[in-house]
């Protein structure tokens, strides 16, 4: 292994449309639960040593307590005996159906039980995205009105933003409870709002310091003083902001950024929020988040539909991982890249607004399970780079314990692996461990 991490992931989206009355199934539209073995032998064959993947919520977490774990135990039964390693997604965009939506106030504490239960399932799993995206779930669910409680204000996004982040930060803690050395990947979209012209100027910067909300409360980043008054102003208490100050566990985090052609945006005098294509790009854009939050990176998702020739989404490969090169080079400690997903997804035209079940050629195969272009691009490049990396390397090597690694005792090496992780740090000069939508995201 390279110490770098090469991952893909399986799309497991599972928001409500409808007013709740229609969930969006992503692992039912690619058809997981049927080729899941496939889908997994297809990771091997790219190359790929780390997934992105978590089990449904909506069919795992029955009611406070009550699983139905026979699928998770299949399947993550069978990453181990392939030694992929996941990273496990346990919200991605949706709760189960008797949870309601995003708004709901019991969601942080009901989910920190389900993250534990989860961690004392399966104790060999150690890296964990325990919310995906939280900023564009808050945003879509809360101000856009396209998922779940579709609500279109302030007040809803606040509301869901916090309860999203909240969950995550306790989870993160249950999880530490039953695996000391776990690692957290946040997986959160990076974004940008350009001004299309000088009267458009403030409200972009207000948008480019709201991009930040989720992070910020999810590391215990004091605010600038317009976005306190934008919560308190919005639904959050002082008290609650406080909460977030003092439940830091950054130590145990690494920065995950996503970057799609969708992420920047042209903001415009009379309030229109438009795509801008790529301006910045990934580089400058993880440049901003790291120096604001000074963590090790790792690259979460990027995808490109693959076009009529086929090159399209090879040439977007490259220019991601030229990218992530570039970064590496400059000295921040950027630790894995991600091509995702594994297969096409479906409906994602439309940001799952729309059910009308239309295939989209984003993943490294098709639904058929044939390999796209891309996807022998990945490969070519996981095979080129991996021997590579470590001889031009300036970020630390995660500690991570592999499905297969030793038995020794679960503290003795939990212990031994935090000692490895400092070590680690020290010589990187960091800390311990230290969309897809079309359209803008806010829509505002």
């Amino acid at each position: 292994m390279s110490g770098f991490m090469f991952a893909t992931g399986v799309e497991n989206s599972y928001p409500t449309i409808d007013q709740g009355r229609k969930r969006v199934d992503e692992m039912e539209k690619c058809g997981h639960y049927t080729h899941w073995k496939r889908d997994f032998d297809c990771v091997r064959e790219i190359g790929c040593e780390f997934l992105r993947y978590g089990p449904p919520i909506h069919r795992t977490w029955l009611a406070p307590g009550r699983y139905d774990w026979e699928f998770a135990d299949l399947t993550f039964a069978e990453l181990r005996r392939l030694r992929l390693t996941p990273i496990v997604d346990l919200c991605h965009f949706g709760v189960p159906d008797w949870i309601g939506n995003f708004q709901n106030p019991d969601f942080p504490d009901l989910f920190a039980t389900y993250a534990r239960d989860f961690a004392a399932r399966f104790p060999w799993v150690q890296l964990y995205t325990p919310v995906n995206e939280m900023f564009i779930c808050a945003q879509f669910s809360g101000r856009t009105g396209w998922w779940n409680e579709q609500m279109t204000s302030d007040l809803g996004f606040v509301t869901a933003l916090k309860h999203l982040v909240k969950a995550n930060v306790m989870a993160m803690t249950e999880i530490l409870t039953v695996r000391p050395d776990a690692i957290f990947i946040q997986s959160e979209s990076s974004e940008y709002f350009h001004a299309s012209s000088p009267s458009a100027i403030k409200l972009a910067e207000t948008y480019n310091q709201q991009r930040f909300l989720s992070l910020d409360l999810n590391y215990g980043h004091r605010v600038n003083s317009d976005m306190y008054e934008f919560l308190l102003g919005n639904g959050m208490t002082r008290d609650e902001y406080h909460w977030f100050l003092n439940h830091q566990l950054r130590r145990h985090c690494i920065m995950g950024t996503d970057y799609y052609y969708t992420n920047e945006h042209r903001v415009y005098s009379d309030g229109r929020v438009t795509a801008s294509g790529e301006v910045f790009g990934y580089d400058e854009l993880t440049r901003q988040y790291h120096d604001r939050y000074q963590l090790p990176v790792m690259h979460t998702e990027t995808n490109l539909w693959e076009g009529p020739t086929g090159q399209e989404a090879v040439d977007w490969l490259w220019k991601e991982w030229a990218n992530v090169l570039r970064i590496r080079n400059v000295g921040i400690p950027i630790l894995g890249f991600t091509w995702y997903s594994i297969t096409d997804q479906v409906d994602w035209d439309t940001a799952l607004r729309e059910d009308n079940g239309r295939v989209n050629p984003l993943g490294l195969f098709d639904l058929n399970r044939d390999i796209r272009a891309v996807g022998q691009c990945y490969k070519e490049l996981i095979a080129d780079w991996s021997a590579v990396l470590p001889a031009m390397s300036h970020a630390l090597v995660l500690p991570i314990d592999r499905p297969d690694d030793d038995e020794r005792a679960p503290q003795d090496k939990a212990d031994h692996l935090r000692r490895h992780a400092v070590r680690q740090a020290r010589r990187a000069g960091v800390g311990p461990v230290g969309r897809r939508a079309e359209g803008p995201p806010g829509g505002w």
